[in-house]
């Protein structure tokens, strides 16, 4: 139940909001707070940070689909939103299994069951039908209310004993003792109240007078100094677009100031925080840079359109190998952002040669992509790390390898079969 809550609910609820891996570092961290070993609480931290990648830090790695792509965000998170949804129905009966194997999948199968379905549901309806942006923290949420409900008509028969370290008692007991003093409601609602004051915000600006109040602060100028043309001599327009108000960035900066009013942080303290934010991402930053820099020059020089064309060498079979180009992408360089950004022209280069579905093919390497985040180096890395086995991240990937290859096979047949009429009618 533990593992759930924390590394599935709340771990998806960081990942939605944070993105990066974050939710690994986080997971991991209170996993090994509450006594659960080092080893297992990494492997639980990655396999669970699978199911809300695809949309996380308020679906940046759709974004930059649809920008490379020149498909539609809706549209593409729509897909995404059909399939990712499936495998995470999946991932907290994987948890359990990590966690103590067959009696753990015994004993606790509800919560997993109820945990990975609500998630799965509640995913599918936002990117669906509500809002590609919040499909993550709709999913979340839904799935910490659904076993927190489940737990009030129902108990596992038997807590395992050999998942936690030899101080769990004493650990739980403090725990215990923590929580018996209890809460306020405000204090509570305050604790709560960022993460609903996002889910306010994102939900408002979904209305038309909203986006179109926003709309006032979009800018579009030629950016200076570029004269782009196609491998086919075709003029490219640089026109660079601003939209200062709109953007995910800028409502999660009105969210911030509006919180730490709330929550009565000082303007220093807030300030602080904001810089010691940007000190942590002056790496991340330029990289993402350079990763879509190269993904448009790919894209230009017709790179992609010709490895495209030779992968449609293989026919209608390209939806399976599909979302094996997104974990391959994602393995490599720890971002499904970044796979989006250097496969997903290619993606709709092969689709257009084989008849296939481009938004189909392309939502597929973001969901694909999402299943190889677990094994990446910058992963591994972060997971040996936020659990203190620094250096045994071989031992990690030998873990985790196995969970990666399973629901990117599941991933794969999935997509496959949503390209022919046996499931195309999911789409």
């Amino acid at each position: 139940i533990q593992a759930i809550l924390i590394a599935f609910s709340f771990g998806a609820l960081i990942e939605a909001l944070a993105g990066a891996g974050t939710p690994v570092a986080i997971a991991g961290a209170m996993l090994v707070a509450i006594g659960l070993h080092p080893l297992k609480a990494a492997v639980i931290a990655l396999v669970a940070d699978t199911a809300p990648v695809a949309f996380g830090a308020l679906a940046v790695p759709i974004t930059t689909l649809a920008q490379v792509t020149g498909l539609s965000f809706e549209e593409l998170g729509h897909h995404v939103g059909r399939q990712t949804p499936v495998v995470a129905a999946f991932v907290p009966l994987a948890l359990v299994w990590i966690m103590d194997g067959k009696r753990g999948l015994r004993q606790t199968w509800p919560a997993a069951v109820v945990a990975g379905f609500a998630f799965g549901a509640a995913q599918w309806i936002s990117a669906s039908h509500f809002s590609v942006v919040l499909a993550d923290v709709v999913g979340a949420l839904a799935s910490a209310a659904a076993v927190v409900v489940l737990l009030k008509f129902w108990k596992p028969a038997k807590l395992p004993a050999d998942a936690f370290q030899n101080d769990v008692t004493k650990q739980a007991e403090r725990i215990h003792s923590d929580v018996a003093v209890g809460h306020s409601r405000k204090q509570l609602m305050l604790a709560y109240a960022p993460y609903l004051l996002i889910i306010a915000i994102f939900t408002v600006v979904q209305f038309g007078l909203v986006q179109k109040w926003l709309g006032a602060g979009t800018f579009k100028f030629a950016w200076p100094g570029l004269a782009i043309s196609t491998q086919e001599g075709k003029s490219i327009g640089t026109m660079f677009t601003l939209n200062s108000l709109s953007a995910a960035g800028s409502l999660l900066l009105l969210a911030g100031a509006i919180s730490a009013m709330m929550l009565k942080v000082s303007a220093r303290a807030a300030l602080e925080t904001y810089g010691k934010t940007l000190v942590q991402m002056r790496w991340a930053v330029p990289t993402v840079l350079c990763v879509m820099a190269l993904a448009f020059i790919m894209n230009y020089s017709g790179q992609t359109a010709t490895l495209g064309r030779w992968l449609a060498g293989t026919g209608s079979a390209f939806a399976f190998l599909s979302p094996v180009i997104g974990w391959i992408g994602v393995a490599v360089t720890g971002s499904d952002n970044s796979a989006n950004a250097l496969f997903g022209a290619l993606q709709v280069a092969a689709a257009h040669e084989t008849g296939l579905s481009p938004v189909l093919l392309a939502a597929a390497n973001a969901s694909g992509g999402v299943l190889g985040k677990m094994i990446s180096p910058q992963s591994l890395a972060v997971g040996a790390a936020a659990v203190g086995i620094i250096g045994q991240e071989g031992l990690i990937f030998r873990k985790v390898v196995g969970w990666s290859l399973f629901f990117l096979l599941m991933m794969a047949t999935l997509v496959y079969l949503q390209s022919t009429p046996v499931l195309s009618w999911m789409l």
